[in-house]
């Protein structure tokens, strides 16, 4: 109940605005969000490199309006992957379609990923097509489908494991070749389309995770959850699946010390590092996530 409430407020407009403007929500949204800049950004990612963690750039925002903020927004990933060029990160970038523009003008939105596609291609990068809710599944994949379509490699996907349809596109894109992040799911999804309990989510993520090991592309396996992280781990040792064919993925300033555990363990670890003034929405899911930090913003939202 309590999640479905901060995935409510997630889009909560009047909301934000209180939040943008208070300096104990910018504090606390400051353990997840790398700051609001990019050279912030870049520091963040610099730490994490020199102890053996990549990253992916993720500059926040969703659900633009107008062709000219998706222009913009297409500009600050061309200039994200310049900075990635300019400073040597071991860095790859995420971006969401609605950011570039899928709900104002769907050719626009795709001449916007195609441009950062192609930078990311001349720079041997990677870009991946970030997940949003179920009304946006078909519309990504259908994105991502006219990419690959162009040559475009280089570009992967996220799929979420609480949609029933999730094992259908795992498979479709094993076929493909195409790298897949498999994450949990942080929208709030109807019954029809997603499981309602916790417990079949995460057999569900199971099951895509030996799909994903054994027949993926370099799968990404994004998760918090110590539970799955460990069967991952069994799973790959018990198939012989060497540390190189995967990479486990979590969110900036989530378990930082499971994040340095996991490479001294010999894995690969990528941290998902979300930057920029649009924080508000990303947070929110975030807190739907850990509802033990709850009660601290809520008592101090409106203060200061």
């Amino acid at each position: 109940m309590l999640r479905q409430t901060f995935l409510t407020l997630s889009n909560s407009r009047e909301l934000q605005d209180v939040a943008l403007h208070n300096a104990a929500a910018r504090k606390f949204a400051l353990r997840f969000v790398a700051g609001e800049t990019l050279e912030q950004a870049v520091q963040a990612i610099s730490a994490l490199n020199a102890k053996g963690i990549t990253a992916t750039f993720d500059h926040l925002g969703e659900n633009i309006t107008t062709p000219r903020e998706a222009k913009a927004a297409a500009n600050s990933y061309l200039g994200v992957l310049d900075a990635i060029e300019a400073r040597r990160l071991n860095s790859n970038v995420s971006l969401k379609l609605t950011q570039m523009g899928l709900d104002v003008d769907e050719q626009l939105c795709y001449d916007n990923v195609l441009r950062i596609c192609r930078r990311a291609q001349e720079m041997d990068n990677f870009v991946r097509l970030d997940m949003e809710s179920s009304a946006y599944t078909d519309r990504t994949l259908d994105m991502f489908r006219r990419l690959w379509q162009e040559g475009l490699h280089n570009v992967g996907v996220v799929l979420q494991a609480y949609l029933y349809r999730t094992e259908a596109d795992v498979q479709e894109m094993n076929r493909l070749g195409a790298r897949v992040r498999l994450c949990k799911g942080a929208y709030n999804e109807p019954p029809e389309v997603a499981f309602p309990k916790k417990a079949d989510v995460d057999a569900n993520y199971a099951k895509l995770v030996r799909l994903l090991l054994t027949k993926g592309a370099y799968p990404g396996i994004a998760t918090h959850d110590e539970r799955l992280i460990e069967y991952t781990k069994r799973f790959a040792r018990k198939k012989g699946i060497p540390t190189s064919r995967f990479e486990f993925q979590m969110l900036y300033g989530v378990r930082r010390t499971e994040q340095e555990k996991l490479v001294q363990e010999g894995y690969n670890m990528r941290v998902y590092v979300p930057y920029g003034k649009e924080w508000y929405p990303y947070f929110m899911r975030r807190l739907a996530e850990r509802p033990a930090n709850v009660m601290f913003i809520m008592g101090n939202l409106f203060k200061g």
